[in-house]
């Protein structure tokens, strides 16, 4: 209320004074009269019943419990919801400490089947090696049995056709397959083992790329002796196309 009355004295002293300026612009001698005091009410301050007298400590007091209540609830809230993070924290730890295991344990589970089916592989490759070995050297003890009972028999039989086939003279196909046999060793992989396949296909290498280099060097020599020869025969047929015809005289006992 005293400040709605404030407010209205104010504005009645703005107005009067903007009225007064207004008047001495339109009348020079207006400034002359002395301004007219505005109308302000008298207001009796309000009383406070002597029975309902206001405690301002009491005021202060509960508004201060009322802001320790809200703060020590904001504490409360606080730390409940940091324990419940720490809680959550502490599970989210030992789940994913609980994943670590188990993927470990399937890993150590999967590298021991690898393992166990990688020695039954082996056990099972040298099983079948030893078979295959053993077979061989039974056929090859039956293939000397019954080459030696053979030879008992028919040991004449043998010479004869022996004797006869080096008398005989080779073809040139059946020369060209010895020479080959002589040249190419028989293979024998059957019973080798990888390391000793690698190692033969190496040497086999090798050997064929010394044959490519022997055969690269002669068909070089070919072309350069066959250049030569060409070279020859053109001077030859040079030097009887362009030979002068001498007289007849007598050479070895002839007249030419």
């Amino acid at each position: 209320m005293f400040t709605f009355v404030c407010g209205n004295f104010a504005l009645c002293c703005v107005t009067n004074r903007l009225k007064r300026l207004f008047l001495c612009s339109v009348h020079p001698l207006f400034h002359l009269f002395p301004p007219l005091r505005p109308m302000v009410p008298q207001l009796a301050p309000p009383k406070i019943p002597e029975g309902d007298r206001v405690d301002f400590d009491d005021i202060h007091r509960k508004r201060m419990e009322k802001d320790l209540i809200e703060l020590q609830s904001l504490i409360d809230v606080h730390f409940d919801q940091r324990k419940k993070e720490e809680e959550e924290l502490i599970g989210l730890k030992d789940r994913i400490e609980k994943r670590r295991f188990e993927r470990a344990e399937v890993q150590r589970v999967r590298a021991e089947k690898e393992r166990d089916r990688q020695n039954r592989i082996a056990e099972e490759r040298q099983r079948k090696e030893d078979e295959e070995a053993k077979k061989k050297n039974e056929d090859e003890a039956k293939k000397k049995k019954v080459l030696s009972n053979m030879g008992a028999n028919f040991g004449g039989f043998l010479q004869k056709a022996e004797h006869r086939g080096r008398g005989k003279r080779l073809t040139g196909r059946e020369i060209k397959k010895k020479t080959l046999a002589e040249r190419r060793p028989t293979l024998e992989i059957d019973n080798l083992r990888e390391d000793a396949l690698k190692q033969q296909a190496q040497e086999m290498w090798n050997w064929i790329y010394a044959l490519e280099s022997d055969k690269f060097d002669f068909i070089d020599h070919m072309k350069k002796q066959k250049y030569q020869i060409i070279v020859l025969l053109n001077r030859i047929t040079s030097a009887q196309k362009f030979k002068k015809v001498h007289g007849k005289g007598k050479v070895g006992g002839r007249w030419k």
